[in-house]
């Protein structure tokens, strides 16, 4: 990486991390609502509990593969999307804690030397 004098590397555009992770469920809910579908159609048409599809909606749930599949049946959005959604979310969260981060910069510490 090209660093610039008196440039803090934490303001490089790639190296920003967002405040706040998204998680997928409100981009799910954004879709449903673009397309006028209700949450208790789509747990129907998908064969999951509405209380289920809420806690997804939510960020109270992972996307897990299945899920992600059904909703990719249902939606014709692909079940790669809603995954690689769900880890960047969870790779978002995991850098906001600051006691893992100590761990992972420790880590790097110990790398460097070997």
């Amino acid at each position: 990486m090209i660093t610039l004098p008196g440039v803090d590397k934490k303001m490089i555009a790639n190296n920003l991390i967002p405040f706040e992770p998204t998680h997928p469920g409100e981009i799910l809910r954004e879709e449903l609502e673009c397309r006028g579908i209700t949450q208790t159609k789509l747990a129907n048409e998908i064969g999951v509990k509405v209380s289920l599809l809420n806690e997804l909606i939510n960020g109270k749930r992972d996307f897990t593969i299945e899920y992600a599949m059904m909703i990719e049946a249902a939606l014709d959005i692909d079940a790669d999307f809603w995954m690689n959604l769900q880890s960047a979310y969870n790779k978002g969260k995991i850098q906001h804690d600051p006691s893992f981060m100590k761990r992972i910069a420790n880590i790097r510490k110990i790398a460097a030397i070997l």
